[in-house]
């Protein structure tokens, strides 16, 4: 009788055979499990935690699950079904995570490892957490007999797995965002991790007003060579910064020359519509600190709220003041957030200090800035000055960003007629005409060239 039931056990799929033969003669509805949940953000520091407790603390076999239909989260209780679709021992299956490395990181969809720690037989379940479909996060189940010893152990396996989850930290040192999953609702759930290769800016790259770059390097670099000390003082360490100033002037850019300079500071970039994860960021941003917050278009989500279209607005609005307000002063983060339109931000915002400590502003670039921009944008290009000061002049009033194209096009305009590298007077009125003229009023807007001198 038993070697038949040992045969049935090995030649059955079903994962609740291979479980009645793991515990013996331990009956499976007696077993008591233990659960924790992990946010989708830290899937791959729990693939990694997992690998490393059944590597060097545990001894477990890992056997694949799969079921044909998983709109909730895979529990054990559904592990015991022997009919109606139960699942079934399978290959194990992996999704590839990108993590900003050379090669992306393999992560479980679900599994389950069956070991043996003092003499307790255990069971710990991997699986995605499910909710009509739509991944919340990572699901970790313990199953042990009953009793002390055995609640002990799914206590200490859960408790080490959150500790190495936490020490791990594939993301910090990154620049990231979150995507957000498809739901039903008013609730945002982030669906997977982005990891973004920003261009790297150096500081002669960016050309700003010698008082902005002033505020930039004390508010910023300054503020975190001194803040051990004055964390060691009981003083705040959290920052708030707002970027104002017109449209490609190089608020977003210089956010990438930051990013490029705090190596050891997780960037967390989040665009209006992404508000509804606002939690999400929050919570990374802690875990990760050192970390930098940069919310875009800040004014999209914090503008006046007698300017608001309805109650749906001002509660995000009040979503990112309560999670602004509710980081500690010691946490390391500071906030970025930038703004075409001052003037339409929230006096909850812009004149609450603890929220934003130093506005800067990114104005449009004087004659010297504008002359620095046209050699940095000419990429090698040879330049006769003649055609520089031509440039500078009658770019006044316009921003980098017009710069940028007006460069871009005037280069285009010097391949195409054979000029051999050497930008010529006639290739600047060909830009110049394009953008100025062709496209009407409304592409000199686009580009940002408002109110330009263009008959000098």
């Amino acid at each position: 009788m038993k070697k038949r039931r040992e045969e049935a056990i090995k030649s059955s799929p079903l994962v609740a055979v291979k479980l009645a033969g793991h515990f013996a003669e331990q009956i499976l509805e007696q077993l008591v499990t233990a659960t924790r949940s992990f946010p989708i953000s830290a899937r791959v520091d729990l693939q990694i935690a997992l690998n490393e407790i059944f590597s060097k603390q545990l001894r477990a076999e890992l056997v694949g699950v799969h079921r044909r239909y998983g709109h909730e989260t895979l529990t054990f209780s559904e592990l015991l079904a022997t009919e109606n679709y139960a699942p079934v021992i399978a290959p194990l299956q992996h999704l590839e995570v990108d993590i900003g490395e050379g090669t992306p990181a393999a992560c479980l969809t679900q599994g389950l490892w069956l070991g043996t720690a003092d003499s307790i037989r255990f069971a710990v379940l991997l699986s995605s957490g499910m909710n009509y479909g739509r991944h919340t996060g990572m699901h970790v189940e313990v199953a042990v007999p009953p009793g002390e010893e055995g609640a002990l152990l799914s206590r200490k396996v859960l408790d080490d797995l959150e500790k190495l989850v936490k020490r791990a930290s594939s993301y910090r040192g990154k620049v990231i965002s979150l995507e957000e999953a498809d739901h039903y609702g008013g609730h945002g759930h982030a669906g997977s991790v982005r990891v973004h290769k920003l261009r790297k800016v150096s500081r002669d790259e960016l050309i700003l007003p010698s008082k902005t770059l002033q505020l930039l390097e004390r508010n910023v670099s300054g503020f975190i060579k001194q803040r051990s000390q004055l964390k060691k003082l009981g003083m705040p360490v959290k920052k708030g910064l707002l970027f104002y100033g017109p449209p490609g002037t190089g608020k977003t850019y210089t956010i990438h020359h930051l990013a490029s300079q705090l190596p050891d500071h997780t960037t967390l970039l989040i665009t209006s519509e992404q508000v509804a994860l606002l939690d999400h960021y929050f919570q990374l941003a802690r875990f990760l600190q050192p970390s930098m917050v940069v919310i875009e278009d800040v004014d999209l989500i914090a503008r006046a709220r007698e300017s608001m279209n309805g109650p749906c607005e001002e509660s995000l609005l009040n979503k990112l003041l309560n999670e602004m307000d509710g980081l500690r002063e010691d946490a390391e983060v500071i906030f970025v957030l930038t703004t075409n339109r001052p003037q339409q931000l929230e006096a909850a915002i812009s004149s609450r200090p603890g929220r934003v400590d130093q506005a800067i502003e990114f104005p449009l670039p004087d004659a010297e800035g504008r002359r620095r921009l046209v050699r940095l944008y000419a990429c090698g290009l040879e330049l006769p000055d003649s055609v520089v000061e031509a440039i500078v002049r009658r770019t006044e009033n316009a921003s980098g960003a017009f710069i940028k194209e007006l460069m871009r096009r005037s280069a285009q305009f010097c391949l195409q007629d054979g000029h051999a590298g050497r930008l010529t007077q006639g290739d600047l009125d060909s830009a110049l005409d394009e953008m100025l003229f062709s496209g009407g009023s409304l592409n000199v807007k686009l580009l940002g060239g408002p109110h330009l001198n263009a008959s000098q």
